[in-house]
């Protein structure tokens, strides 16, 4: 009797919480229009976050998310890159309205991704607000696990996806080649995005023909980035979604600065600059990806 009292008290409290924080979520969005119309985009200008990591984020996350929602960044996805971060990154989705999780191992931490992890990892991907299972893939740049012990992690969380029917965010550096095989070979039928986009023209092009989606941040407001801006201009938007990799890669004019979900605007605004496009459209036809991709 005494424990499931305490179950009811629990979900009442749960209750009031995801109230409150629908409440709050409701007056942002008025603050957003409010800004927006100071900033000169039109009021009913929302973004999709594709990529933060929340929790290694310096500085209070409610004031994170809350001065994102301020800019039109009303929805995102905080990532995990190992099993305690994949928690953090659920426990933020529970805790804050607008915000979903990926859950994965990263290439770096493949080399832990045993039989025990991976078992709870599926645990936590099975949870509501996780969207997506990432940010797994590879990278032969770092090198921080051994490439056998990459490969291994992400064809075993491409079976988890595909298990779970959920979609893929991919980390790919310097490991283009490996990546697309691994893709081809064992992820098809699933969703995916190439997160950070690092690739040229042709391997842009090539993922376009199979139905990926290409994730463009800070990157591409830098003056050095002319490959990545050749790749904004070629692909078709109905193939892009924003995202910020915070707390790294800041736009311009805060590059080296700790990056933030409220720089979402600067990135739509270059690549609306780039395709002669508004920035009205970039935000309204990526967030519509964002809902092929992640239902959100």
């Amino acid at each position: 009797m005494i424990s499931g009292q305490k179950k009811r008290i629990k979900e009442l409290e749960w209750n009031l919480q995801r109230e409150s924080e629908r409440k709050k979520a409701e007056e942002i969005e008025k603050k957003s229009q409010n800004c927006h119309q100071k900033e000169g985009i039109k009021v009913n200008t929302f973004f999709v976050e594709t990529h933060t990591h929340l929790d290694l984020i310096k500085r209070n996350i409610e004031e994170v998310v809350k001065e994102a929602a301020e800019k039109g960044v009303i929805k995102l996805i905080t990532v995990g890159i190992d099993l305690e971060s994949s928690k953090v990154a659920l426990e933020f989705a529970s805790r804050f309205e607008g915000v979903y999780a990926a859950v994965g191992f990263h290439p770096h931490e493949a080399k832990f991704l045993n039989e025990k992890n991976l078992k709870e990892l599926e645990e936590l991907a099975k949870k509501d607000r996780v969207v997506a299972i990432g940010e797994i893939g590879l990278d032969y740049y770092r090198k921080h696990s051994p490439r056998v012990c990459q490969l291994e992690a992400f064809k075993r969380q491409i079976n988890l996806a595909r298990k779970l029917n959920l979609p893929l965010i991919i980390h790919s550096r310097e490991a283009h080649q490996d990546t697309l095989k691994i893709l081809t070979d064992e992820a098809k039928g699933l969703k995916i995005l190439l997160h950070c986009f690092s690739g040229d023209v042709k391997m842009a092009q090539i993922c376009i023909k199979r139905g990926y989606y290409l994730g463009i941040g800070g990157v591409i407001t830098f003056n050095n980035a002319k490959r990545l801006r050749a790749v904004v201009e070629q692909v078709p938007i109905e193939n892009l979604v924003l995202e910020t990799d915070s707390p790294y890669l800041a736009p311009h004019p805060f590059r080296g600065k700790p990056n933030e979900p409220k720089y979402i605007p600067l990135i739509a605004k270059k690549i609306a600059e780039i395709k002669r496009i508004s920035i009205e459209e970039v935000a309204k036809i990526t967030s519509i990806n964002c809902k092929e991709i992640f239902g959100i």
